[in-house]
């Protein structure tokens, strides 16, 4: 069970978001899932409630909007708009991913930052909450476009960043590549080589090692320890996986070292199907080397099937990990995924599922865990090698994957105990949203009014 409404305290606080932020629909789902939990944390503590803990944590510290010119290969001069949202710096300098997508605006940029907050919280680590991105399309470009818009991106972004007041890393769009672009412009520009800045860089000039598998290990690492509350395990089980990215990839390889086998992935343009288990080489390759679509697997195995446009959500599986977008899940894709035996659901994307979905699931009592805890591991190895950069190391692969694991055991404990605590045993969402809210919220009131 969830609470599912706002508490009388919260409601005309949630209002005043509404009313001062209007159009960010993403941005008024994602407050609103953080509040419908705290009604109980409100009457522990006072505290909050005199500070005006919740109106100061909705509010951005910081949002920074600019223009981003750039040339394309035709020589043609292209406008895109630049964000970072600098959501809050309680726990320590801003940490949060970069988005280059069509879809990108304010309202987006800003959920996301705001899930930040309470994700970062959950690690443990010394990070605040931040994101940022642009409305740049990375698809079908040149890798010398991609390099002149980093460069001009970077050109207005370097004077707000700093390892330790604001360190981007990758999100949708931004990877290894255009990591490496503006981490060149950043250095170029100050005169400084400052590994810290960025997080995700390459393995050769301060990057960590398991920074690419991290969010999705971290994220079945989470579902496994979900499984293991309820005596079960991957072992055996049937799972579907939306995406194809770098989540996707290495969720579908850790599920398959857990002995799961995953049947089904996805891309913006289709589902492909493989009943005898998908070829996460093959997927490797189309996506991460040649840079194709989901569709060419069948080339490779004609007896895969692929549906444009298809649902995944409507394969039957026992483990489902939405590893895409947000509001890929809706409240039918949900009674489909129950209907057809699923028993847990780890969030590898930003709130893939719609307040009707996450009801469903809740409602179903399966094991649901909500990104802000099962999609914690990327930023979690992120906070890693900040601390290798600080103090001029590199760790081993074994040596931090077991530290990211300990990190997402750790996330499910709190969740776990604090959900039984505030009286919502089992509910990851109402776990999460609590135990990130307060370590932050105690920070904030210890720092007086700022």
């Amino acid at each position: 069970m969830t609470p599912q409404h706002l508490d009388e305290k919260i409601e005309p606080l949630y209002q005043e978001v509404l009313q001062r932020n209007p159009g960010e629909t993403e941005f008024h789902q994602a407050v609103r899932e953080v509040l419908e939990s705290l009604g109980p944390v409100l009457v522990k503590h006072p505290e909050y409630t005199e500070r005006k803990i919740i109106e100061r944590i909705c509010e951005p510290e910081r949002q920074i909007i600019f223009r981003v010119p750039w040339q394309d290969d035709k020589g043609q001069v292209q406008i895109n708009r630049g964000f970072r949202v600098e959501f809050n710096s309680a726990l320590g300098p801003y940490k949060g991913g970069l988005r280059f997508h069509p879809s990108v605006y304010l309202g987006i940029i800003k959920f996301l930052g705001f899930e930040q907050i309470f994700k970062n919280s959950l690690t443990g680590m010394p990070i605040g909450g931040g994101k940022g991105g642009s409305d740049f399309d990375p698809k079908g470009k040149s890798d010398d476009e991609i390099m002149r818009f980093c460069q001009s991106f970077m050109t207005e972004l370097y004077r707000h960043l700093g390892e330790h007041t604001d360190v981007p890393a990758g999100d949708i769009g931004v990877g290894g590549r255009e990591i490496g672009y503006l981490f060149g412009q950043y250095k170029r520009i100050t005169n400084r080589y400052e590994a810290g800045v960025l997080t995700g860089k390459g393995l050769h000039y301060g990057g960590s090692l398991v920074r690419t598998e991290a969010t999705g290990y971290g994220a079945t690492y989470f579902v496994n320890e979900m499984l293991k509350a309820r005596g079960e395990s991957f072992e055996g089980k049937t799972c579907i996986v939306s995406g194809s990215g770098n989540v996707a990839i290495y969720t579908i390889e850790k599920i398959h070292e857990l002995g799961g086998k995953c049947v089904a992935c996805s891309d913006s343009n289709g589902v492909i199907y493989h009943q005898q288990g998908l070829d996460l080489e093959l997927i490797k390759q189309l996506k991460e080397v040649e840079r194709r679509r989901i569709k060419d697997y069948t080339e490779f195995h004609p007896d895969a099937k692929y549906v444009g446009n298809g649902n995944i959500w409507e394969i039957a599986c026992q483990v489902a990990m939405p590893s895409a977008t947000q509001n890929e899940i809706n409240g039918n894709d949900a009674k489909k995924l129950i209907n057809n035996g699923c028993m847990a659901v780890g969030e590898g994307a930003n709130m893939p599922t719609t307040p009707e979905g996450i009801k469903v699931f809740l409602e179903a009592g399966i094991a649901y865990g909500p990104g802000k805890a099962a999609n914690a591991g990327g930023v979690a190895t992120s906070a890693l090698e900040m601390q290798q950069n600080a103090c001029r190391d590199s760790w081993s692969f074994e040596f931090t994957e077991k530290k990211l694991e300990e990190i997402m055991i750790g996330i499910h404990k709190a969740c776990f105990e604090t959900a039984e605590e505030y009286g919502y045993p089992g509910n990851y969402v109402v776990g999460a949203n609590i135990a990130g809210f307060i370590k932050v919220a105690n920070a904030m009131v210890a720092q007086g009014l700022i």
